[in-house]
């Protein structure tokens, strides 16, 4: 058997295996031979279902007569893949979910399980027509949004203490929806008024971004983002709207020196060089190689000469020491709040994962400050809602060293964008419908 279906058992497989989704799907399409079409579906079956399996075991272990974690592998990945097209994909007919399903089971050695997949897909489908959901809650909150929403109880249960029932529940609907493409304007090649009337020649739908100045969101984008107009010449990038908060924060002025501490990709390291022009320069830094090279070459599309890599531990940055007028620090995290970008770190990240976080994050800040000149500025940066990753390493940061004060926003920015009592920042993104992220503003007093 070929075509969307396949591919995406196959990618399951290889995430079942221990791979990263998004790696194991650019991967396989890669060496795929589909439709535009089928390519977006089988994006589709794999990140939601991968997303969704927690809610699709339940399902399986509800309407058949074995738990899903007692299913043969290959067996629980084509159920999860009908179930979810029933479930959460109503422009595929019923009759279509089933009926691929029994062929991919047949196609994957599963023959005498066919039987299985016909009789469990279509429990699901007399249960839904009666008028009750098939998925059974229990009454207990954390368990039935972790269940009802596909998320770790761990997870549910901070984010209920954090903002409650009510928004908990829009937050797990937000993190399940297709993330949308924001890009950011490089003013030092092209206008927002230029790129729009080029887009609108293309019949490529954007619209502005309140409280971002350079950032446009595509509208029901599909195809290569590399085909769209602009790409080559350097007019823009790929930045999500609540990141290029993150360089308007740290607020470089044109001339200044600024190190990026954790720079790959590169979107935030090429913004503030866009930002400080030919006459600054932004130093950035990571500990690989290979991942320099991303930036390099972003730098070069973008038509920056004043981007220097350092592959560096950047724990250790005594060469650096009292040499910048801005440091910044967007450290690497649990990205917990790009869970709709990473179908599987909701399931990679556990608590224990967070502690070691958050005591990388602590080293890195405090090793970056080293790196300020008197008077400058320093920004740490995470997209994570976790409080042991933001609000506690700023905390533990502000009181091992006194000299430092956070220093709030100006007032309007990011257009709505309310700062705590503290200072800090943090977007929810059922709040502002962007990337969720912590940012804090740090200056020597």
């Amino acid at each position: 058997m070929s075509g969307a279906r396949q591919l995406a058992l196959n990618v399951l497989l290889q995430v079942q295996a221990g791979a990263y989704a998004d790696v194991a799907l650019h991967r396989t399409l890669a060496q795929a031979d589909l439709s535009e079409a089928d390519r977006g579906l089988a994006t589709e079956l794999i990140y939601g279902t991968v997303r969704r399996q927690r809610t699709l075991d339940a399902l399986v272990g509800q309407l058949g007569t074995r738990p899903a974690d007692k299913q043969p592998p290959v067996l629980r990945l084509v159920l999860h893949l009908g179930l979810y097209q029933l479930r959460y994909l109503s422009a595929v007919p019923a009759s279509a979910a089933v009926n691929t399903s029994v062929d991919l089971a047949k196609a994957n050695g599963l023959g005498k399980l066919s039987g299985v997949v016909n009789g469990l897909l279509r429990q699901y489908i007399r249960q839904a027509e009666l008028g009750t959901d098939p998925l059974q809650l229990p009454d207990q909150p954390v368990t039935a949004l972790g269940l009802g929403h596909s998320y770790p109880d761990w997870l549910v249960a901070l984010w209920l203490d954090q903002l409650g029932p009510d928004e908990t529940d829009q937050l797990c609907q937000w993190f399940n929806q297709v993330p949308s493409i924001d890009l950011r304007v490089n003013r030092g090649q092209a206008t927002i008024a230029a790129i729009n009337l080029a887009f609108a020649t293309a019949g490529v739908a954007v619209a502005a971004i309140p409280g971002v100045p350079d950032g446009l969101r595509l509208v029901n984008h599909q195809g290569a983002l590399s085909d769209l107009p602009g790409y080559e010449a350097g007019w823009w990038s790929v930045q999500d709207a609540s990141a290029q908060l993150v360089g308007l924060l740290l607020d470089p002025q044109p001339g200044e020196t600024v190190l990026d501490v954790c720079a790959a990709p590169g979107g935030k390291a090429t913004q503030i060089a866009e930002i400080v022009g030919e006459t600054g320069t932004v130093v950035a830094c990571d500990r690989a190689p290979s991942r320099l090279k991303k930036i390099t070459a972003n730098a070069r599309r973008l038509g920056l000469g004043n981007v220097q890599t350092q592959a560096v531990d950047s724990t250790d940055l005594a060469p650096f020491h009292h040499q910048f007028d801005r440091v910044l620090v967007d450290a690497p995290c649990s990205g917990l709040g790009t869970l709709h970008r990473h179908a599987d770190a909701r399931w990679r990240q556990t608590p224990e994962s967070i502690a070691s976080l958050a005591e990388l994050q602590t080293a890195l800040l405090a090793e970056a400050a080293r790196c300020v000149k008197p008077g400058g500025t320093l920004v740490y940066a995470t997209c994570t809602l976790h409080p042991a990753e933001n609000e506690a390493v700023i905390e533990q940061f502000c009181h091992t060293n006194p000299a430092w004060q956070i220093q709030p926003p100006d007032p309007g920015f990011g257009q709505g964008l309310e700062a705590a009592a503290e200072g800090w920042l943090r977007v929810w993104p059922h709040r502002q419908n962007m990337d969720g992220f912590f940012m804090a503003k740090l200056q020597a007093a």
